[in-house]
This record gives structure tokens, C-alpha cells and sequence, in this order.
């Protein structure tokens, strides 16, 4: 068992400004945004960037920030566990996306040519906290879309025609390998769980302009590089009891409990990162809801937090 004496990091968040973006971290979840009058798109609520480093905000280690607790050995040992993986950063970053509009239609690299293109690959999962009536995801190419047809469509303004689309409810989720062609639609608020990677390549952008009112750049070629044309009309995923997705970067799981149980039967001892869903939980005298991630170092068991009147559902990724 871990001799880390913390049941629960929470950090805070780090928000980014996005064209596509809105206010519902403000409306939803009452989070104060540092603009009153900018759309922000993404809360990076644990994250270890060089340039988006998250802080924990509570407890022993309060201004201590996850690339200093990844980078120091004891630290690590004691909060990542056994399972951890050795590189040099820590290897996730989580996120809440609230696209009021498009995003960009995008591809991340795979690994085989992240390097050469200068980018990282990155791996990701969608949990749809919220999907407005209608909402929907661009996923894969259509049937018989070959990068010579997309090539062209590129060229005389027809590409969105070839982009699969598909409804989505809340509660839905899908799995985004690196190369997939994918965009969000507008009106969704989502849980992502990605690797620690920042490398996206736009290729298309609804012909809008960005923040600064110019087009925002798009990276064609690089993108024709990395996107799988065999990746054809993919659809949501379905769980597997708990197990929502598993691959070599992540494990991602969602858990409901009761009145007043706690959450360990769900963690186990392992190192999780919980995004709570719906309902309150409480530990130690502070409380979390709706939208609020937390880190639960590895052999925890007191004081792990418990559900309030009504019980709680929430999402833990894990090694």
C-alpha cells in the first residue's frame, strides 16, 4: 500500500480561449473564467505542458504542479504507483471541450510519422457530458473516399461531403486512434482523455475566420499524411460493463455509487483520475460536482471521497 498521506489531488484548471468556444464552464458549472467576454473552448483540468502546467490547490502539496510531482522520484512512486509508465512527462492530459460551434476538421499523427512531421501523436476518448438536440460528430471518410477523391475535394470546396457524421446523445463516447479524420460539432460538452500531446493538424475549417479575424492556417499536406482513408463510417463505441476503452495509452471506465458509499470499490488501490458526471462527493471537508476531476493516488483508501444524497457517477482513467 502507498504511504502517500493524501486521498484526493485537485488542481486547477487552465482555460483556453477557442473561436468555437462559449460559457458554459461559467453557466454549467459555475467555474469563474478569467475573460468575461471571450469564448473559452477548453478547460485543461490536468495537465503537465511545459506551457499549461496544472497546480494542486488543496492539502500538503498545495503549489505543487504535476510535472514537479511526476518529476520527483519519491513523489512518483507514491502517487502514480507501479504501473506507471517511465518516460520523462507525464503521459495524459485531460480536458472539457465546450464547442458551441465546429471545430476544425482534424487529424492527429500516428506515431509511424509524428517525428518526421515534427509533431507528437496523440490518442484520444470523447465522453459527451451534454449533447444539444441534433448534435453530431465528424468521424472517418464515407465509402469509397480515397485520399486522391479527398485531395480533390479539397480543392474545390466540396470536402464536407466526404466527412462521415453520426448523432450523438449524452452519455455516448468514442474512441479517436491517432489518424483519424474527426471534428466536433457544435453544441457538445466533452470529457477528453488524451495522450500529453498539443500536435493537430487542421484540414478543414468551414471557411470561418479565427479570433483574429483571419483565416486560421491549415496544414493540408501533413494532414493527407496522417489521416487512415481505410477508416471508413466508424461509429460510437459501445461499454463493456464498466470498461468503456482500453488501449496502451489509458484505460477509461465509468463507476456509479450510492448514498453515502465511497468510491473505493471502484479505485481499488489503483492510481485513477476521476471526472465526476453527475451528483456530489465529498472527503475531508471540501466537496466536488458535476464537471471536477481529481487525482486518487495510487493504494489510497482513507478518506477516499463518498457520495452524497443520491449517489454519484463519474469516469476513472487509470494506467
Amino acid at each position: 500500500m502507498s504511504t502517500f498521506r493524501e486521498s484526493f489531488l485537485q488542481f486547477e484548471p487552465i482555460y483556453q480561449t477557442r473561436v468555437w468556444g462559449g460559457r458554459t464552464l461559467e453557466e454549467r458549472f459555475h467555474r469563474p473564467l478569467p475573460n468575461p467576454d471571450s469564448p473559452f473552448g477548453e478547460s485543461w483540468d490536468i495537465s503537465a505542458r511545459e506551457e499549461a502546467d496544472t497546480m494542486v490547490v488543496s492539502g500538503a502539496l498545495s503549489g505543487k504542479t504535476l510535472r514537479e510531482l511526476w518529476n520527483d522520484p519519491d513523489q512518483k512512486a507514491s502517487i502514480f504507483g507501479p504501473e506507471a509508465p517511465s518516460g520523462e512527462r507525464f503521459p495524459l492530459l485531460c480536458k472539457i471541450l465546450d464547442a458551441r460551434d465546429k471545430l476544425s476538421v482534424q487529424v492527429h499523427p500516428p506515431a509511424s510519422v509524428a517525428e518526421e512531421l515534427g509533431g507528437e501523436p496523440k490518442t484520444e476518448v470523447w465522453y459527451i457530458a451534454h449533447a444539444d438536440p441534433g448534435a453530431e460528430l465528424y468521424v472517418g471518410v464515407r465509402k469509397d473516399v480515397t485520399e486522391a477523391v479527398f485531395r480533390e475535394a479539397l480543392e474545390n470546396g466540396t470536402v464536407e461531403e466526404y466527412i462521415h457524421s453520426i448523432p450523438v446523445k449524452t452519455g455516448d463516447h468514442i474512441f479517436i486512434p491517432s489518424g483519424r479524420l474527426h471534428a466536433i460539432g457544435a453544441g457538445l460538452l466533452i470529457y477528453e482523455i488524451q495522450q500529453n500531446s498539443d500536435t493537430t493538424y487542421r484540414v478543414f475549417d468551414w471557411n470561418r475566420l479565427g479570433m483574429s479575424g483571419e483565416p486560421r492556417d491549415l496544414h493540408i499536406e501533413e494532414s493527407l499524411r496522417c489521416i487512415d482513408f481505410d477508416d471508413v463510417e466508424p461509429e460510437t463505441d459501445q461499454a463493456d460493463g464498466a470498461l468503456l476503452c482500453e488501449c496502451e495509452h489509458f484505460r477509461l471506465e465509468r463507476h456509479s455509487v450510492g448514498d453515502a458509499d465511497s468510491i473505493f470499490s471502484a479505485t481499488d488501490g489503483r492510481f485513477s483520475i476521476l471526472t465526476l458526471i453527475s451528483g456530489e462527493l465529498s472527503a475531508g471537508g471540501a466537496s466536488w460536482s458535476e464537471g471536477d476531476f481529481l487525482i486518487i493516488p495510487a493504494g489510497a483508501e482513507k478518506e477516499l471521497p463518498v457520495a452524497s444524497s443520491g449517489g454519484a457517477e463519474f469516469l476513472l482513467t487509470t494506467w
